[in-house]
């Protein structure tokens, strides 16, 4: 049985190295980081994704097997290399991207590599719109999500929308992810993001239209608020003094990664076991996540396990 499993991308991450215009390789991608966030998190996660048959997709596939995931669509394609992606860091540690993906072997993930068997033996299936792009991963996802949905399995999906993935048309984005949300159970969405679903005051009606449970806006250093039933609760999170900010590279997967853990660790297996004082644990939870990953660079080796979360927790009286 799997607590998390995710579909999605997992590529190349190249963040700029210490002489200016050069480049170091990691590992990246945002559904590989909420698996590895949740195995950090002590909780069994498995993902599908799609790399190329070259020396970048054994890289991942091995980073995978490394941080405890299990790679559920191991077989390498040969119809594209691995998807790469170069991160740019301005002053204060936002990045930007530009991808190599025309085409990239995440798209090539197919609906038939998806097991029926291995999402009814999860408590919780993740995905997110890069995936919903182009390319054959759009009817994986969508087929990973149904079968989640039909099987009473809780549904997580983060919009975390990339102009480049969608050739700068957001509008697109936002018509292909509107069209899963019936799927969808707990969704994350950005600050960057709100006009993507009619902005801040047409979450309630987004909600009531489409069934979610759970919506989550990240508002970077100031934390996130968590829309629920009729209300929010407001986390201001853990601010970061702009110097001790390394790379902000997978901040919002740390964040997540943290807030679905924590869920699980409480022992939510239905929407309707969800309360107020969980939400607040969970999001305080992700907060801390995603205020120790900024902290340093790279998004997977920057991101936090539950002995650190608690740890902080505990140097700063935080209870629950």
């Amino acid at each position: 049985m799997y607590d998390i499993v995710t579909i999605g991308e997992m590529v190349i991450d190249f963040l700029p190295g210490k002489e200016k215009g050069s480049y170091l390789r990691n590992a990246g991608g945002a559904p590989a980081n909420v698996a590895i966030a949740a195995v950090r998190n002590e909780l069994k996660a498995g993902m599908y994704c799609k790399v190329g048959n070259d020396d970048f997709g054994r890289f991942l596939l091995d980073t995978l097997r490394k941080e405890g995931v299990d790679a559920l669509s191991p077989e390498m394609t040969d119809r594209a290399v691995t998807t790469m992606a170069f991160v740019s860091l301005d002053d204060n540690g936002e990045r930007s991207f530009t991808f190599s993906r025309k085409p990239g072997a995440d798209m090539m993930l197919s609906a038939a590599e998806v097991s029926e068997d291995v999402i009814k033996s999860s408590k919780l299936v993740h995905g997110g719109s890069f995936s919903l792009s182009e390319g054959d991963a759009k009817e994986a996802t969508i087929a990973a999500l149904k079968l989640a949905k039909e099987a009473g399995k809780l549904v997580s999906f983060d919009i975390n929308y990339r102009n480049v993935a969608w050739k700068d048309d957001k509008k697109k984005c936002a018509e292909e992810v509107g069209k899963i949300l019936t799927l969808v159970d707990f969704l994350k969405i950005s600050d960057e993001e709100i006009d993507m679903v009619g902005g801040r005051e047409n979450i309630p009606e987004l909600m009531k239209k489409n069934g979610l449970s759970v919506v989550v806006e990240t508002l970077g250093g100031d934390g996130a608020e968590c829309f629920y039933k009729d209300g929010s609760v407001v986390h201001h999170g853990y601010p970061v003094e702009s110097g001790m900010i390394a790379d902000t590279t997978g901040a919002g997967d740390a964040f997540w990664g943290g807030f679905l853990s924590r869920m699980l660790i409480l022992g939510v297996k239905a929407p309707g076991e969800i309360t107020e004082d969980i939400l607040k644990d969970a999001l305080d939870y992700g907060n801390i996540s995603g205020s120790l990953c900024v902290r340093s660079k790279g998004a997977i080796a920057s991101l936090p396990d539950r002995a650190g979360i608690e740890a902080f927790r505990k140097k700063n009286g935080v209870s629950f």
